[in-house]
């Protein structure tokens, strides 16, 4: 057992999720949450996908989600950026559980995704690669499906909406206001038999969409705008 499965480090970081985190940011932000109940039935493991424009994404869908799903959930975190900095390591990983991924394909860290969902660790993974410079929706990487398609884990999709609006690219505070934000949880999806990473990645990107137009229709489907903070 370690600190990804640990109940006694999962007791610390709810104090920090649940009694620091959670109470920080939903006064920053006004938060709605809506699609609780297709994730009712949901058991772990399994694996959120969402879209990524903000910091507050990760803080939103951990304090979003009901803590039984919550609870042991670890979020996939550039290498590069948060594990490269002790501070900065110790502090992901103390509020997000975080598990390290690289961004360049490195391919030093392949397989520890995996070995987390046989141990029934959830996961959440941001597919853009990296947060938009412009708040619209990027194409999604494959690497979550494909992840899915090997281990026959669901991919759970979240739609966040108006976090670009509170807190954008480049600004290291929400803007004062309390913007809304929402938080849109889909149904558990799976491939289909035979079907492939790029398809399943494309059908993930589209349900992702489609959940975010269902509280504000987006202004473009553009692939454009994308970037890796």
């Amino acid at each position: 057992m370690d600190r990804f499965t640990s109940p006694g480090v999962a007791r610390v970081r709810k104090i920090a999720q649940r009694g620091l985190l959670k109470p920080l940011v939903w006064r920053l932000v006004r938060v709605t949450t809506k699609g609780e109940e297709n994730i009712a039935d949901l058991e772990a493991p399994f694996i959120v996908i969402a879209n990524h424009s903000s910091h507050l994404d990760a803080p939103l869908i951990i304090g979003g989600l009901p803590y039984r799903h919550a609870q042991y959930l670890a979020a996939g975190a550039a290498a590069d950026y948060f594990f490269d900095v002790q501070w900065r390591k110790w502090l992901t990983t103390l509020f997000f559980n975080a598990f390290a991924i690289e961004r360049n394909s490195e391919g030093k860290r392949g397989g520890s995704s995996k070995a987390l969902l046989e141990r029934k660790v959830p996961l959440l993974i941001f597919p853009e690669g990296g947060r938009s410079k412009t708040g619209v929706m990027g194409k999604f990487k494959p690497g979550a499906a494909a992840l899915s398609i090997t281990t026959k884990v669901p991919c759970l999709p979240i739609a966040l909406v108006g976090a670009s609006d509170a807190m954008p690219r480049g600004v290291n505070w929400p803007k004062p206001g309390r913007y809304p934000v929402t938080v849109v949880f889909g149904a558990p999806m799976l491939a289909g038999e035979g079907e492939t990473a790029d398809s399943f990645s494309t059908r993930l990107n589209a349900e992702v969409r489609r959940l975010h137009e269902t509280v504000a229709p987006m202004k473009a489907h553009t692939q454009k705008g994308t970037a890796h903070d």
